[in-house]
């Protein structure tokens, strides 16, 4: 499995091509934005029919992973369901490939916008969590250090179509969708410009991560003490 190891907050993760991130030294993957079962919400209020095959998909990228980097550890990081009846929407089949994947792992859900109440299907449920100088939540706050988020999708393109990728700067760092039916928010957007300090990069997903300049448009320059910017992961 091809990964891009970062220093962040004076860790070592490792950035992956299918969008998870993983800590090696807590043996925690932390995966954001499941979104698992929106065929069916979009089915129950909309009306509209979708292929519903995107939570089995999501799981099978995700066991994949899991294989690869051996965690015992994982951290959902907010909408992981598209909404919270979503939990008992999943077909047999799929929740017990979710239960298998847990078996054994300590799981902690963290609380999103589309599923803000308790998660039944096993693990903790947590608004969010704090391990060393790392903190898991779905949205990012303004002035957090050594935060972890998702929420917004973010997506960059350098050539052809856009791609979901990883937003870093030296406080904060925002993951990429891993659910197979998620749009995404371009990297260039207000909201994502404005939570993000100089200097910060993208770290684009697929077969080999990439890192990759960010438009800047908007965002605050951070100057250390000495009054330099300091390169990302120093």
């Amino acid at each position: 499995m091809n990964t891009l190891p970062v220093t962040f907050a004076g860790e070592t993760l490792h950035l992956t091509g299918s969008g998870a991130l993983h800590w090696p030294a807590r043996a925690l993957l932390c995966v954001s934005d499941l979104h698992l079962a929106k065929s069916d919400r979009i089915a129950r209020r909309e009306g509209r029919m979708l292929p519903p095959y995107e939570t089995r998909a999501t799981l099978t990228r995700l066991a994949d992973v899991l294989e690869a980097t051996g965690a015992t550890h994982v951290v959902c990081l907010g909408d992981s369901f598209d909404d919270l009846d979503g939990q008992a929407a999943l077909d047999r089949e799929d929740a017990e490939t979710l239960a298998a994947l847990q078996a054994g792992r300590d799981w902690t859900w963290i609380e999103g916008n589309h599923d803000p109440g308790p998660v039944t299907l096993g693990g903790t449920h947590r608004a969010e969590l704090s391990l060393g100088p790392l903190t898991f939540r779905h949205i990012a706050e303004p002035g957090a250090t050594g935060e972890i988020s998702g929420h917004y999708h973010p997506k960059c393109r350098v050539r052809g179509p856009a791609r979901p990728a990883f937003l870093m700067d030296r406080e904060r760092m925002i993951l990429p969708a891993f659910g197979a039916y998620t749009g995404g928010l371009d990297c260039s957007a207000k909201p994502l410009q404005e939570l993000l300090t100089d200097p910060a990069v993208a770290i684009l997903t697929g077969p080999r991560p990439v890192p990759a300049p960010l438009p800047r448009t908007g965002r605050r320059q951070h100057l250390p003490p000495q009054g330099r910017p300091r390169r990302i992961g120093a």
